[in-house]
């Protein structure tokens, strides 16, 4: 039975509450889209906490938007995958002055749209756990270390000290689970509203 689009159950019987509810492809995406974002902020969060022990001084706005952010040449991989994809596609050189806003699209885009990846996962198994968010965000560091150096915007993940990697596959985990929490969150509250 499918109710508005948004959510497939399985067939009642007579005054029985539905075994599952799951969300359709698209219900799946959407609330995939909006929980890569969720995961995404969060990591940031992270990110920023870790900055700020570390003696950095911008707030937390400026820091998010790559404010400092002047040339290409200091620009972090989100913003180089950015602009090799611009400029390939469009044949045209970006200007320094947009590294920043190249940066956060990238970024922000990937961690969306790797949400929506997760949604049509997840939004497929009957009832999927937040768990699954640390195999998912295990799956999105270690293929940034499979593609970045690839593109040569990273070394080789074995050149890499332990703690480095560490600290970058936490905040993919920071990611992961909280995507994952927000799907679970997103499926429930739709869920019980049909």
């Amino acid at each position: 039975m499918t109710t508005r689009g948004a959510t497939r159950t399985t067939p009642r019987t007579t005054g029985a509450m539905p075994r599952t509810t799951r969300p359709t492809p698209v219900g799946a995406v959407v609330r995939g889209l909006v929980a890569g974002a969720a995961g995404t902020l969060a990591m940031d969060l992270a990110l920023f906490a870790r900055y700020r022990r570390g003696g950095g001084r911008s707030r937390f706005l400026p820091w998010e938007l790559s404010a400092e952010l002047e040339k290409w040449d200091d620009a972090p991989a989100p913003a180089q995958v950015g602009k090799r994809l611009v400029e390939g596609l469009f044949l045209v050189d970006l200007p320094d002055r947009l590294a920043p806003l190249v940066n956060n699209v990238t970024h922000w885009g990937y961690g969306v749209l790797g949400g929506a990846q997760y949604g049509l996962l997840a939004g497929s198994l009957r009832s999927p756990r937040v768990g699954l968010g640390l195999p998912f965000g295990t799956g999105v560091w270690a293929g940034s270390y499979v593609v970045l150096p690839a593109a040569k915007l990273y070394r080789p993940i074995w050149e890499y000290d332990r703690r480095t990697l560490g600290n970058d596959l936490g905040v993919h985990l920071v990611y992961g689970l909280t995507t994952a929490a927000a799907f679970t969150l997103l499926r429930r509250r739709r869920g019980s509203a049909t």
